[in-house]
C-alpha cells in the first residue's frame, strides 16, 4: 500500500546547499530586506559577504569539521552567517534565541559547538551557557556594544565551496524534541537540503523576484529551509521579521505586495478573524500556505474566503528536511496536508502490527526519500527507532490518504505538544516539575488553544502542591516561554500503566469530561 508522488521525479544535483542557493540569485536583484528598518541586500552583495565571512572563518580556525552555533532572530545577517559556515565546510547548529541558559548549554555541549554567533539581546544568556562547553568565543550579528562584531571575522573571500562530501557531510544540526529526555540533534546533509529544495520547487510556484515575509524563525526547519534556502534558490527574496507582529506583518505585506505567504495556524486564525486585517489591501495575495501543525478546515476556509485567495497546507518535520507533502496552487482540499512530493514514497502503517493500512484508514505515516535525515546526533538508539533498515522514517503522526492521494493528519502517535508549531516534549517538563520540592508526581499533556494550537497542561500531586502562578515562576528561568505550563490541575494520583508509563489518554479523557 505504498503511496507514490503524482509528480514526475526530479534530478538532484551533487552540490552544496549554498551552491544551489547561489544558482538562483540574480546579482542585481534585492534578495534580503530587514523588515523593521527596510535595510536591503542585493544578490551580489549577499554572495560577496558569504564568501568573505567564509574566508575569515577558515582563517580563524572555524572552518572544515567545526560546529558553529547560530542563535539569533531573523535578520539578513543570519542568512549570511549560515551560508558562510556552510561555504567554509562547517556545520551550523541553530538555537532558539528565546532559550534559557540551561537549554542553550545542553545544545552547545551535545553539538560540540566551538563558536556562538548571536545578537546583543542574547549575550547574557550566551555567556551564562558557555561554561563547560567547547565554545571559544561569542560573536554578535548586530555589533552589540562590548562584543566582537561579525564584521571582525570577515576576511579574504573564499572563492569556491570548500570541498565536502554532499551526501555525508552534516551541514545543519537543528534540534527536535523527542518524547523522552532533551531535544536531539537532527543531522541533515547538503544532499538532504538540496534534494528537498528540488522536490519542493517542482511543485511550488515561486516567481523570480517574488518577495515574501519571513517571520517564521530561521532556527526552525520551516523558516530555515522553505524560506531562507528554497525561496532564495527559486530567485525570490525575503523581508525578515525578528518576531511576529500582526500590524508590522500586514504593513510589510502591503508595502511589498507579496504574492505568497508562509504561515503557521495561529497566524491563520488572526488572518481569518482579526478586525485589523480589513484595514489592509491584500488583494495581490495569490496563496497562503500553512505548515508546522495541522490547520483546521474551518479556519483555512475562513481565511481563504476573507483574503480571496488559495489557502493550502503541507506536511513536514525537521527529520524530513522538512517537506514530504504539499499542495500545489489551486489544488487545495479542505483539511488535507497535500500530495506527496517527487522522489518520495509514503505509507500508512498500523503502529501495533506494522502492517499497511488500507486507503482511508488511519495509521502512522511513514516516509521514504532523499530528504530523510542522516540520523540523530550521538543517539543511534533513537535513530534506529525512527528509521527502519529499509530507510522508512516513522513520523509519529497518525493520518490517512484519500483515494486521490491527499494526506489527512488526524492525531499524533508521539506525545509531543505543538505550541505555535514548536515542539514541546512532555517528558522534559515533567522532569523539571519533579524537581519542585512540593510536587511528588507530575504529568503533562497538550490541550487545545485557539491562539497557539496547543498549550501544555500539567497534572501534579503533593501534600501541599503549588498553584499555577507558583509553577510558572519556578519553571520560568529554566525553559523557553512557549514551553510554559498554561493550565494546572492537582489530582490524587497520576494514572500509570503497570510498567509505570503515564496514561495520557486518561488525562485527556478527564479534561474532555470536564
Amino acid at each position: 500500500m505504498i503511496v507514490t508522488s503524482p509528480f514526475p521525479e526530479v534530478s538532484i544535483p551533487e552540490v552544496s546547499i549554498t551552491q544551489r542557493v547561489f544558482a538562483g540569485i540574480d546579482p542585481a536583484r534585492v534578495v534580503l530586506i530587514d523588515g523593521p528598518s527596510q535595510r536591503a541586500l542585493i544578490g551580489a552583495d549577499f554572495v560577496a559577504a558569504v564568501k568573505s565571512l567564509a574566508g575569515g572563518l577558515i582563517a580563524a580556525g572555524y572552518g572544515q569539521g567545526q560546529v558553529i552555533a547560530l542563535m539569533a532572530p531573523n535578520l539578513p545577517e543570519y542568512c549570511v552567517a549560515f551560508h558562510a559556515i556552510a561555504w567554509a565546510g562547517g556545520t551550523i547548529t541553530t538555537i532558539n534565541p528565546t532559550y534559557t541558559a540551561p537549554e542553550v548549554a545542553h545544545q552547545l555541549r551535545d553539538a560540540g559547538a566551538v563558536l556562538l554567533i548571536t545578537v546583543g539581546a542574547c549575550v547574557q544568556t550566551a555567556q551564562a551557557a558557555i561554561p563547560g562547553t567547547a565554545v571559544r568565543a561569542v560573536v554578535t550579528l548586530d555589533a552589540a556594544p562590548g562584543t566582537t562584531p561579525l564584521a571582525a571575522l570577515m576576511g579574504p573571500a573564499l572563492a569556491e565551496q570548500f570541498p565536502v562530501d554532499t551526501a555525508a557531510h552534516v551541514v545543519v544540526l537543528p534540534y527536535s524534541s523527542g518524547t523522552t529526555g532533551l531535544p536531539k540533534g537532527v543531522m541533515l546533509t547538503h544532499h538532504n537540503l538540496v534534494a528537498n529544495t528540488q522536490q519542493t520547487l517542482s511543485v511550488a510556484s515561486i516567481g523570480a523576484g517574488d518577495l515574501t515575509i519571513a517571520f517564521l524563525p530561521f532556527f526552525h526547519i520551516y523558516g530555515l529551509q522553505v524560506l531562507m534556502n528554497i525561496y532564495i534558490a527559486a530567485g525570490g527574496g525575503l523581508v525578515t521579521m525578528p518576531r511576529f507582529d500582526l500590524p508590522l506583518f500586514l504593513t510589510l505585506c502591503a508595502r511589498h505586495r507579496t504574492p505568497r505567504l508562509y504561515i503557521v495556524p495561529p497566524v491563520a486564525v488572526a488572518l481569518a478573524k482579526h478586525p485589523m486585517v480589513s484595514d489592509y489591501d491584500l488583494s495581490f495575495v495569490k496563496q497562503v500556505n500553512s505548515g508546522a501543525a495541522p490547520l483546521g478546515a474551518d479556519i483555512a476556509e475562513a481565511m481563504g474566503k476573507r483574503l480571496g485567495t488559495a489557502a493550502t497546507q503541507g506536511f513536514g518535520m525537521t527529520e524530513l528536511s522538512p517537506v514530504s507533502q504539499m499542495t500545489p496552487p489551486g489544488r487545495g482540499r479542505a483539511g488535507a496536508s497535500g500530495l506527496t512530493i517527487p522522489n518520495t514514497r509514503a505509507r500508512i502503517v498500523d503502529p501495533e502490527t506494522l502492517r499497511d493500512r488500507a486507503p482511508g484508514e488511519d495509521g502512522e505515516l511513514w516516509i521514504q526519500g532523499p530528504q530523510v535525515m542522516k540520523g540523530y546526533l550521538n543517539n543511534p538508539a533513537a535513530t534506529a527507532a525512527t528509521i527502519t533498515p529499509e530507510g522508512w522514517l516513522r513520523t509519529g503522526d497518525i493520518g490517512h490518504f484519500d483515494a486521490d492521494g491527499y494526506l489527512y493528519i488526524t492525531d499524533r502517535l508521539k506525545e509531543l505538544i505543538k505550541v505555535k508549531g514548536f515542539q514541546v516534549a512532555p517528558a522534559e517538563l515533567e522532569a523539571l516539575l519533579l524537581t519542585h520540592p512540593a510536587i511528588t508526581d507530575a504529568a503533562v499533556i497538550g490541550v487545545p488553544d485557539e491562539q497557539s494550537g496547543e498549550v501544555p497542561m500539567a497534572f501534579i500531586t503533593g501534600p501541599a502542591p503549588p498553584d499555577l502562578a507558583q509553577v510558572q515562576e519556578f519553571l520560568g528561568p529554566k525553559i523557553a516561554h512557549y514551553k510554559q505550563i498554561r493550565h494546572l490541575q492537582v489530582i490524587d494520583r497520576i494514572p500509570r500503566s503497570t510498567s509505570g508509563k503515564i496514561l495520557r489518554r486518561l488525562l485527556r479523557a478527564r479534561i474532555a469530561q470536564g
